[in-house]
């Protein structure tokens, strides 16, 4: 689930270049090997790409060879992808809202837009991939069982187009891909970021190859370091007689952490914590993959380990750029900035880091805040920092990582080591809001070392004010008494100057903040930035930034003046305008900021207890211009401080500061003069110390002690050792000026406060009580005045007489009893019950007094100025006590500057010595600006009880507060009102809500007609919106105080208005409502009018539980505007669930503007036994809008009474139902077609018009198929036009859940519209009237169910097995036993019929399931159905209107009604006359229109089916209402285990027909078609050019051919003829008859095959596929596989016409048949066909014809078939037509089995004159022969010897 809460929308924006970008993920099936180089670089973590072949994996990656290769599936396989989309990094281009967008095979999910260059989504996509062809051997297929899924990888995303342009940025994914039942892998959300690993996990696309890259990190020195180790070694050192230095024990040394590597620095042992005495080079040689890198610097601990000093992150997005191509086409990462002509890359400094983490001080103890040292949230405290420079090079391998740094690089940093020197003013003007008093408080300011009084390496300084005890301020906080001085800080630093880049930074932030008060017209005219040009420390990423800020400021320039000139467009402007505020504050990023922050600490006697930081740059002054120096620079500004690592996120705020900081180089320190405020004083300080000794107070006993020292006693101080500096002088002598806060009393703050004093009486155990030796003292048991000696102070009364107080543990007259336990004197506990052995006792006497109004506070006389402490170092108080033994006062001696120095004096007291000590800290800052009290001042609004929207209509009066300043800067940066809202609980402690900030309006002229307006603004707890408050606020001036030019105003402030006080000048107070309590004045209060609410209450549904017992009799409250009406009770919610009485009236007075309109609020209340009454449920209306109505309008426009319900009290009376039943004529069977039915309309509805035969071209009416839910149209209001249904919820939820549970719910509506105020004029109509009858009601409910779409999987084998479940009430219909097997599109075509009670019965839950045979059947998904609000609904979506009105046919009409009755109803409900109908029903008048049916029917075909004319007319005019049509709904299935994810969709539609209303009409029959057997008979007669594949022994060409034959979807069922053997011309006969049967589907023209898909499976899955004939040729081998010869597929729907003769037979008939009139060539059609048909095989992607076929086609049906009987082959019954043997020649025969016609027909034939030839010269030889043998001797010896001689 998406944690994450939308935040901009759900839909993206169709936005351009880089303003949107997309990420395609591509899941393919394909046919072959795949490289998988095309989807994502899958190598093992860190190894490089094989050149030449980027992103290709290593051989021993893969899974599986084609060894192991699978079986391909020829059935759909399912699958669920789940994509988490986690984050994106370095994205590019500038302003962008970037969103992810996933295509996978057709389907498309997108993520919710995000904003910036690093956006984080973690959003998860579902997706159900159906394929048919999800091969083991491609490139997903291994994932089929997750076994190794893709788990938080980075993805490079590239260009499509051009790959060669590198990475466009990174998107970290997980992706699932699942088979059905399969349990996902658990991916831990918490990823650890120090093991991201984003190089190793990166994976690339194919052609993306990242050069390589080496960045080189020079660490020169590091500085500032705190000390982190114990000083036991140097202890025993000492211990030993060595020599003991003083330095910082710290050995630091760096590590960097980059792209999932880390390197550590050298260590650096060193003699000061200040510099690092070596320094090193890190190099990295990485894939150019850019992150964030981190910094951390540790201390090398002896006998420990290592502890990270601090940490700190450059981000390299800030720190380069792309914006081109770089030294050659070489690709790299973006820069989130603006876009450029020119990129740079990766580049830094010199320039120092800062570091930041846990406090400075050193512990033996264990940290608490060690977390911030590591990066772990926002750092408290400077931890020092680090000077490095970072440079890149491309293809640059380094062998060495760390190395020193040459001499020549340590001599170049030197220039930017160059510092300056720094001055620093911090003037607090007020501290308040303090949690509680404790010990005394003082606040620190520091910047960098400097100011930080527990760090000895800087000189000691006047950073921190002087010790405070707060304060009450009468309400919850402390405040500290200031009055009329306020405490100032000084301090003197040295850093870096670089004003060139904080100026820059200050200018843009300037343009950014005047832009937010859209003053377009500033930036026509935006300020130049500083000119960098000759700077001493200039970087080369100063040159490059200054580039791009120089390129931003343009571009946004041109466009403000193309704005300014052609703007018209206010929204647009607004967008645009957002647009360049983010650019703005983009470049406003400054990487090489060296200067740390300043950090202000709360110190609570030595303990630091909440800090604040301030950038430098905020308070930083410039010369260069007024929109350099910084926004609060001289300002005074508002801060809240905060808890270092607040785990309560800021509940509480610790304290909120008014000051005043300027930061300044010391030469400019003359400009502070210009910015301060008031007159600085300086005051020379020191203690006077007494002990008491033998009841004298004197020197004598002081140990450790002087006689004048200073705060702490430790440093001996003389008068005449005090100098005053140069440019200060005396002013005065010394004088006596004790603490102001012992000046206060107890009761400072306080209007009411209770004295107190102890009586205390004591005995000798078993003795009588006797007054003690002190009879009266106070709770510590000290000395105290006698209940007749208190006076009442002055400015106060009393309030009752003295009392003894009996709200403690105490007898009947408050005594409580003790004993004494020596050593000590007093009981240390009490009890309430006296006992023997008790010897002490005393009572607590109390009375109240309350303070005077307008009486000016008093102080107490200072005396002598001392002092008093029990002990040394213990709490001061004013008043002696008898346990006191040392006492202190305070002197001091005023200094101020001269007349020619100014104010900027005060920095020239750095280093003031009078001795070898510094006593810088014995003088006194302090800012005077007016000799008056300053008071905080809080105050409470009145309690609402039991409200989450309360309405206080209140004014809060503040009067006299005094705020130091210039009037009108006061009026520029007023001080911000807090609001703070508790829960108060009766018992225990009020629990914060939530905290406002408010800004008032500031009015220095009190008779301005100018007046603050109500707002709302947020209220926020714990970092989350927590509502929103009503208010506003202004602050008076009421008074001036010429001499020192401050002011005196009067602020008052109220929830909806601060208004001030009764002066003269000043407007008038509001009037009151009560005492104290002053309303909100005209003019500001918003302009109400009495309105009227009318409260349509009627029911309640779905109650659940409230503390484990049901709810029964239940009423609802209402509340709006502090008015309140409450229903009746409900006596039993479960017989009856609706109010009685169900329409209530409330006149309250409302705002007219919408925006300050109170909610309604809904409280439903359980009337339980003894008097108990719990709120059970509530809710909030937040909006009346949609509610108001203009009662006067027509009533048949806008009346949303009843809501065009057909009102059952109306309807339902006699004479008001007429059923003619004679009208519905019998359907005829001669009116019965059999190729239309209802899923003919269906098809035809939804445009599958191959599905639908003859339906339209009959006439009949289709239906409306909506493709959602009924309740989503947005025609029909979400049914919900007669009540809406508000959800109800109880008390408050836990922080993680962002919605509170659902307890109920409520059905009803409002009325909203305005009354007039005078009495005389009638009031308006009421809105709800004729409600229909409020008790239950039967029904019959029918409900359809057409089919499922793309259920989620269940099964194994990735489908699942479906069956529907209903459950209505208490009753349920299991439909399982009519399971849908192995489908995820199941067709149900189920109609069921139930009875019901409504409202009782009203949710309608269809439910399907997945059917197991051993297991328990698993739901997918189901849905849920308001029926009463079907029922109610004025849209009649009860039953939906069809367009013709028929009493026959598949259209025939169903409802209880005739359209005339209803229309007739319709008319009466809107208060129209009843509509008039001609006799003949040609014409109809309603509602001042005259309709015609011959116009109505003018484009429709009339046929037998249709009713009455007078209804169809009827019918025609009630569809032109606005009224539900006839349809079929979709609805989504969800599932409670994966609640945001569709489970798939049903179609389907509902009908409720209440019982009173007479007998419904037929359901309509929508059971799926059947389908019809037929028989496809084939008669095999010749072939004909048939190739010749083989060569027999002789040499001649030849085939042995027979014919295969088969029906795609039962190729079990392939037939085949005899084989024609030896066919020398391609010539074959065969007269051979296939017969195959198959389930047919006329009106879908479909075949319906069943069959297993494997052996063990339990039931066929059925398919539904096109009849098709495919008939192949073949060459029969004996010895080896048949050779395939050629094929032709004939579609029996658009069949290829055959040709007469095989001559005119060609491969053009396959190519011209799809041009031809197919639909009179259906085979269904013709029965039969006979002809000759091409076979073609494909050569060389070209087709050949290979011969052709004679055929004869024929389909017969059952019947034929038992009428005209045939056996297949030449079987018997042969027969229609018989089949005689094939003609063949001689020559078939297979030569194997004939050897004698082997030898005549194939060697006779072949080679009978090479026998001849062959005899002949056998003869010839012979002849010869016999011829010598017969000759005599002598003739041959003669011979022979003829032959030799010659």
């Amino acid at each position: 689930p998406n944690p994450n809460a939308q935040i901009d929308g759900d839909v993206p924006a169709g936005e351009s270049g880089k303003s949107l970008w997309f990420v395609f993920f591509s899941l393919d099936g394909t046919d072959g090997d795949e490289d998988p180089g095309e989807w994502g670089d899958t190598r093992a973590s860190g190894e490089p790409p094989t050149p030449g072949q980027p992103g290709k994996p290593p051989q021993k990656m893969m899974r599986m060879g084609r060894k192991r290769q699978k079986a391909l599936a020829n059935k759909p396989q399912d699958f669920q992808i789940r994509i988490r989309i986690i984050e994106g990094r370095q994205l590019p281009g500038n302003n962008i809202k970037p969103v992810v967008k996933v295509s996978v095979c057709g389907q498309t999910h997108r993520t919710r837009i995000r904003r910036g260059n690093n956006p984080f989504f973690d959003e998860l996509t579902l997706t159900v991939y159906n394929s048919f062809s999800l091969r083991s051997d491609s490139l997903l297929g291994e994932f089929k069982v997750i076994y190794d899924p893709l788990t938080q990888k980075w993805l490079l995303l590239s260009d499509p187009d051009d790959s060669s342009s590198g990475a466009r940025g990174y998107l970290k994914v997980s992706m699932i891909i699942m088979g059905t039942g399969d349990d996902p892998p658990v991916e831990k959300r918490e990823q650890i970021e120090e093991v991201d690993d984003i190089e190793s996990n990166l994976l690339l696309p194919a052609g993306v190859t990242l050069r390589s890259a080496t960045l080189s990190l020079k660490v020169y020195r590091a500085e500032d370091m705190p000390q982190m180790d114990d000083a036991f070694a140097q202890s025993v050192k000492h211990m030993f007689g060595g020599e003991s230095d003083k330095k910082n024990l710290v050995d630091p040394f760096l590590e960097v952490s980059f792209a999932g590597k880390k390197f550590l620095s050298y260590q650096f042992v060193t003699k000061v914590c200040v510099t690092c005495g070596k320094s090193c080079l890190p190099l990295f040689y990485i894939i150019f993959n850019p992150t964030l890198s981190r910094y951390f610097l540790f201390g090398r601990d002896r006998f420990s380990s290592n502890d990270a000093v601090g940490t700190t992150y450059l981000d390299l997005t800030k720190i380069a750029s792309s914006g081109g191509e770089i030294e050659g086409n070489v690709p790299h990462f973006c820069l989130a900035t603006v876009g450029t002509e020119v990129g740079f890359l990766p580049a830094f400094g010199p320039c120092y880091l800062n570091l930041y983490g846990s406090l400075r001080e050193f512990s033996d103890l264990s940290d608490p805040y060690e977390e911030l040292n590591l990066g772990k949230g926002e750092g408290v405290a400077y931890r020092g920092r680090v000077l490095i420079e970072l440079s890149t090079r491309l293809d640059d391998k380094i062998d060495k990582k760390v190395d020193d740094l040459s001499n020549d690089d340590i001599l170049v940093a030197q220039k930017y080591q160059r510092k300056r020197k720094y001055s620093l003013c911090a003037v607090f003007h007020s501290a308040c809001m303090l949690q509680e008093p404790g010990e005394p408080i003082q606040f620190e300011v520091s910047i960098g070392n400097y100011g930080n009084k527990m760090d000895s390496t800087c000189k000691p300084l006047a950073s921190t004010t002087q010790y405070s005890c707060a304060v009450f301020d009468g309400n919850n906080y402390y405040y500290l008494p200031w009055a009329n001085t306020k405490p100032v800080v000084i301090l003197t630093s040295f850093w870096e100057d670089i004003s060139h880049r904080l100026d820059a930074v200050n200018i843009v932030l300037f343009t950014a903040d005047r832009l937010v008060c859209f003053l377009c017209s500033t930036l026509c005219t935006i300020f130049q930035l500083p000119d960098i040009e000759g700077k001493a420390n200039l970087t080369a990423l100063d040159i490059q930034i200054k580039k791009l800020r120089d390129r931003a400021i343009v571009s946004i320039r041109e466009a403000a003046r193309h704005m300014r000139e052609e703007a018209t467009d206010v929204k647009a402007t607004l967008t645009d305008i957002e647009e360049w505020l983010e650019r703005l504050q983009q470049i406003a990023e400054e990487p090489q900021n060296s200067m740390p922050d300043i950090i202000i600490w709360m110190l609570r006697g030595e303990k630091r207890m909440a800090y604040a930081r301030i950038p430098a740059n905020q308070v930083l002054f410039s010369t260069h211009s007024d929109q350099a120096t910084g926004k609060y620079c001289g300002k005074t500004q508002t801060i809240f401080m905060q808890y270092p690592m607040d785990k309560n996120k800021g509940v509480k705020i610790p304290v909120q500061l008014r000051l005043n900081v300027w930061l300044g180089l010391s030469a400019h320190e003359k400009k502070f003069n210009t910015f301060a405020e008031g007159t600085f004083s300086v005051y020379a300080e020191m203690y006077e110390n007494q002990a008491q000794m033998f009841g004298k107070w004197g020197t004598t006993g002081l140990v450790g002690r002087h006689k004048f020292s200073d705060v702490t006693g430790k440093i001996k101080l003389k008068q005449e050792c005090f100098l005053p500096p140069r440019g200060w002088e005396w002013e005065g002598d010394w004088f006596i000026d004790p603490e102001r806060c012992l000046l206060t009393e107890a009761d400072a703050g306080h209007t009411e406060f209770t004295d107190e004093v102890f009586q205390n009486e004591s005995r000798f155990p078993g003795g009588e009580w006797k007054p003690a030796t002190e009879p009266y003292t106070d709770v510590n048991g000290e000395k105290a005045q006698s209940p007749e000696e208190i006076e009442c102070p002055p400015g106060w009364k009393w309030e009752d007489e003295w009392s003894f107080d009996s709200n403690r543990a105490v007898d009947e007259k408050g005594w409580e009893y003790g004993i004494t336990i020596p050593p000590d004197d007093k009981p240390s506990s009490w009890v309430a019950a006296e006992k023997m052995y008790h010897i002490h006792r005393r009572k607590r006497l109390v009375r109240l007094r309350k303070k005077t109004k307008n009486t000016p506070t008093v102080e107490k006389e200072a005396g002598d100025g001392w002092e008093y402490s029990s002990l040394i170092g213990w709490k001061f108080h004013r008043k002696e006590r008898s346990s006191d033994t040392f006492r202190r006062r305070r002197w001091r001696r005023k200094m101020a500057p001269g007349d020619s120095v100014g104010a900027s004096a005060i920095f020239k007291l750095e280093g003031l010595s009078s001795r070898k000590e510094n006593i810088t800290s014995v003088y006194s800052l302090l800012f005077n600006v007016m000799q008056n009290l300053y008071n905080i001042y809080i105050q409470c609004h009145t309690i609402i009880k039991a409200t989450l929207n309360p309405t206080w209509d209140q004014t809060l009066l503040f009067n006299d507060i005094e705020i130091y300043g210039d009037p009108q800067t006061i009026a520029h940066n007023p001080p911000s009102v807090v609001m703070e809202l508790f829960d108060s609980d009766q018992v225990g402690k009020d629990e914060a809500m939530g905290r406002c900030v408010c800004p008032p309006v500031v009015k220095l002229n009190p008779g301005s007609p100018v007046t603050p307006k109500l707002l709302w603004f947020p209220v926020t707890m714990k970092g989350r919106s927590a509502g929103e408050i009503l208010v506003a606020a202004e602050l008076l001036l009421k008074d001036k105080f010429l001499r020192c030019d401050p002011e005196m105003n009067c602020f008052p402030f109220s929830f909806f208005l601060c208004v001030q006080t009764n002066e003269s000048e000043m407007p008038l107070v509001p009037p009151k409502r009560a005492e104290k309590l002053y309303m909100v004045p005209q003019g500001i209060r918003p302009v109400v009018q009495l309105t009227a609410i009318e409260i349509l209450a009627w029911g309640l549904r779905n109650m659940k539980t409230y503390q484990m017992a049901a709810v029964s009799s239940p009423s609802l409250i209402i509340e709006c505007g502090g008015h309140t009406v409450q229903t009746a009770v409900i006596k039993n919610i479960k017989k009856c669930p609706n109010f009685p009485g169900s329409v209530l009236f409330l006149k309250v007075l409302l705002p007219k503007e919408e925006m300050y309109t109170p909610p309604i609020v809904l409280k439903v209340i359980d009337h339980r036994p003894f008097g108990r009454k719990p709120i059970v449920g509530q809710c909030t209306v937040d909006s009346l809008e949609e509610f108001r109505c203009d009662p006067y309008m027509d009533i048949a426009e806008v009346s949303r009474t009843a809501r065009g319900k057909r009102s059952t009290d109306i309807i339902s009376a006699p004479g008001d139902v007429i059923i003619d039943i004679e009208d519905r004529r019998p359907v005829l069977d001669s009116q019965v077609d059999e190729a239309v039915d209802w899923w003919s309309k269906f098809f035809a509805s939804v445009g599958e018009h191959e599905k639908c035969g003859p339906y339209l071209q009959k006439g009949y009416a289709t239906l409306s198929v909506y493709d959602k839910e009924l309740e989503a149209m947005p025609d029909f209001h979400g049914l919900t036009d007669f009540c809406n249904t508000f959800k109800l919820f109880r008390g408050k939820t836990d922080d993680d859940e962002e919605d509170p549970s659902v307890v109920g719910e409520f059905k009803g509506s409002f009325r909203v519209y305005p009354l007039s105020d005078d009495p005389e004029v009638p009031a308006p109509p009421r809105q709800f009237r004729e409600l229909p009858e409020s008790g239950p009601q039967e029904c019959v409910v029918r409900i359809y169910v057409v089919r499922c779409i793309d259920l989620q999987p269940k099964d194994n084998n990735g489908l699942c097995d479906p069956y529907i479940k209903i459950t209505l009430g208490k009753k349920t219909i299991d439909d399982r036993d009519n399971y849908k097997p192995n489908t995820l599109n199941p067709e149900f075509g189920r109609m069921f019929e139930m009875s019901c009670f409504l409202p009782q019965d009203k949710d309608l839950k269809i439910s399907i399931y997945d059917f197991d045979l051993l297991s328990r059947d698993e739901k997918v998904g189901d849905t849920i159905i308001d029926l009463e609000n079907r029922l109610l609904s004025r849209f009649g979506s009860h039953c939906g209107l069809p367009q013709m009105y028929c009493v026959s046919g598949v259209n025939q009409w169903r409802d209880q009604l005739k359209p005339s009755q209803i229309l007739q109803n319709l008319a009466r409900l809107r208060g129209l006359p009843p509509p008039q109908i001609a006799d003949d029903g040609s014409s109809l008048s309603f509602g001042g229109r005259e309709y015609n049916l011959h116009d109505l029917e003018a484009s429709k075909v009339l046929h037998q089916h249709l009713g009455p004319a007078k209804e169809r007319i009827c019918l025609h005019v009630l569809r032109k209402q606005g009224l539900v049509p006839e349809h079929v709904e979709t609805r989504t299935l969800h599932s409670s285990y994966q609640p945001t994810l569709s489970q798939g969709r049903i179609q389907m539609w509902v009908d409720v027909f209440p019982k009173n209303l007479g007998i419904p009409g037929p359901p309509v029959d929508i059971t799926p078609r059947k389908a019809k057997k037929y028989f496809l008979r084939a008669v095999i007669w010749n072939t004909s050019d048939v190739i010749l594949d083989e060569t027999s022994i002789t040499g001649e060409h030849m085939s042995d051919i027979y014919v295969k034959g088969w029906m795609p979807g039962m190729e079990e069922d392939k037939q085949k003829t005899d084989v024609h053997y030896r066919s020398l011309d391609g010539d074959g006969n065969f007269n051979w008859r296939f017969v195959f049967g198959f389930d047919y589907l006329p009106a879908e023209q479909l075949c319906l095959v069943s069959r297993k898909e494997h052996f063990w499976s339990l039931d066929k899955t059925e398919f539904r596929i096109p009849p098709k004939l495919i008939i192949q040729i073949w060459d029969n081998d004996k010895f080896s596989l048949d050779d395939y010869l050629g094929t032709v597929e004939l579609d029996l729907i658009h069949l290829m016409p055959p040709s007469k003769t095989p001559e005119k037979c060609s491969l053009n008939m396959l190519t011209q048949g799809a041009g031809r009139n197919l639909s009179s060539n259906s085979l269904f059609a013709q029965k039969s066909v006979r002809g000759w048909w091409p076979c073609a095989m494909e050569e060389d992607g070209k087709k050949l014809l290979t011969g052709k076929v004679e055929m004869t086609l024929e389909i017969v049906d059952e019947k034929e078939v038992e009428e005209r009987p045939a056996g297949k082959g030449r079987e018997e019954p042969n027969m229609n037509p018989r089949l005689e043997p094939p003609n063949r020649p001689d020559t078939s025969f297979l030569w194997f089995t004939n050897p004698c016609k082997t030898m005549k027909f194939i060697v006779w034939r072949r080679f009978k004159w090479v026998f001849i030839g062959g005899i002949i010269l056998i003869l010839v030889l012979l002849f010869v022969g016999v011829l010598l043998y017969s000759l005599p001797v002598s003739y041959c010896i003669s011979l022979s010897c003829t032959f030799i001689c010659e």
